[in-house]
């Protein structure tokens, strides 16, 4: 392919099947990523990527390049959202005329950033220590822009950890005997709403709740003035005398998985004898609350405990919780089951932004790539919490790529306008037109004249 702008010089192909049929290949007037401009007004509309120039320093000093850093950081973060893994195929992107419409500036009529100038800039201007602490708190800035549209009256914070397979000799990779598997042990924080707080890489062989403050401590910073009510979830990973510290003392209303011993199962004893009569046709269950104290505590703490007597098992099924609330135990329990959706947004970010490929060699470049993939989540789930019409808000990332992004078009010119022609089989044009509505409706209002 000769032409900068992807139009290719061959003649059109001929399928022998049937001959009057004609292929041709217009790179610069078809795209079947159509539907990333919904996601640009999106982000026009909250003002989200317009920010990296604020935070990111740009260290480079040659004359001869056009791409700034915001656009640089936009064809990066689109490109993740789209389903592009890497920049490797950042050459065709560059081409592809929503994203240069997308990137904006200059890549309208030059194209976007090539795969040696966006790895370029992954590995090298986002890697310096400044830019990867800005990008590691870019998230929480952006959410923090949709909560101030409209502010929440509480926030939940679920923490948990998760693994991404390695395949080479990458630094800090490591054999993790929990997951079976050499890897890294990413950590992530999220709300209630999916939007990812803040995440962490870490090398494969950590323990879950390794340097937990590091990544939880900004995270309550953001919220400590705020007037709402805190809650954290965490597994038994977390439960930790430091962490519940921490919490309390932050004024966080919490619920940890507390690991079973002996002494936890003392208090619950008449609960795990064995039903009398015939075994139960359904799942029979009992709570139970105490004060507890373990010798690493400083003080007594109230602890929940669930027992589930289930057909066809001989011995019950038993959970512990250390909690602060007060209310009573099955809503505790309730409250500590919704953390489970933690667990479906860290499988959506590895299934939709594939946030678990991180084949640098480098640690630290893995890092830039693992906050990157970050931010295409959040704007992947903004899209999804703000902006879908009430018939298909339940749509997973995934289904949000393969059914909205996943758009042909063809490219029209007419003199001062550029008409992007695009597939009404993918998407109803009804369906579009709402989600623009909705995001118009989220732009900040005129100041007064």
């Amino acid at each position: 392919m000769r032409n900068p702008e992807g139009e290719s010089d061959s003649h059109p192909l001929r399928p022998c099947f049937d001959r009057r049929l004609k292929l041709e290949f217009h790179g610069s007037r078809v795209t079947s990523d159509a539907g990333l401009l919904a996601y640009r007004e999106l982000d026009d509309a909250l003002g989200l990527t317009a920010l990296a120039g604020e935070f990111l320093a740009d260290s480079r000093t040659g004359r001869n390049g056009w791409h700034g850093i915001v656009g640089l950081l936009r064809q990066s973060i689109y490109g993740r959202l789209a389903g592009y893994e890497d920049v490797n195929d950042a050459d065709r992107l560059g081409r592809d005329p929503a994203m240069r419409w997308i990137v904006g500036g200059k890549a309208v009529e030059r194209g976007g950033a090539s795969t040696s100038q966006m790895g370029r800039f992954e590995t090298e201007l986002l890697a310096t220590n400044d830019n990867l602490a800005a990008l590691a708190d870019l998230s929480g800035v952006w959410i923090d822009r949709v909560h101030f549209r409209n502010p929440p009256k509480l926030i939940v914070l679920d923490m948990d950890s998760s693994v991404s397979p390695t395949h080479g000799d990458q630094e800090g990779t490591a054999y993790n005997g929990h997951f079976g598997c050499t890897c890294y042990h990413p950590l992530f924080v999220f709300n209630q709403f999916g939007d990812l707080e803040r995440c962490s890489l870490r090398p494969g062989n950590v323990h879950s709740a390794h340097e937990w403050r590091d990544v939880l401590e900004p995270v309550v910073a953001r919220y400590r003035d705020r007037k709402l009510r805190r809650y954290f979830r965490g597994d038994a990973a977390y439960a930790l005398p430091g962490i519940y510290e921490f919490l309390e003392a932050e004024g966080f209303s919490y619920a940890i998985r507390l690991p079973a011993n002996k002494v936890l199962q003392e208090y619950v004893a008449h609960l795990l004898k064995r039903p009398v009569g015939r075994p139960p046709r359904d799942v029979r269950r009992y709570h139970a609350s105490f004060s507890y104290r373990a010798a690493s505590w400083t003080k007594p703490r109230r602890v929940v405990a669930k027992v589930e007597w289930h057909p066809g098992e001989l011995y019950p099924r038993v959970g512990f919780i250390v909690t602060n609330l007060s209310r009573p135990a099955e809503r505790v329990v309730a409250f500590y089951n919704q953390r489970g959706t933690a667990e479906q947004y860290i499988k959506e970010g590895k299934n939709a932004i594939r946030w678990t490929r991180l084949s640098c060699q480098k640690f630290r470049n893995n890092e830039v790539r693992l906050q990157l993939h970050a931010l295409a989540y959040n704007l992947g789930n903004f899209m999804r919490t703000l902006a879908l019409p009430d018939a298909v808000d339940q749509w997973s990332l995934t289904s949000l790529r393969e059914k909205l992004i996943k758009i042909g078009a063809k490219i029209v010119r007419h003199g001062r306008y550029v008409t992007f022609q695009m597939a009404e089989v993918a998407i109803p044009r009804d369906l579009f037109a709402d989600i623009l509505r909705r995001i118009d409706r989220l732009r900040p209002e005129p100041a007064p004249a």
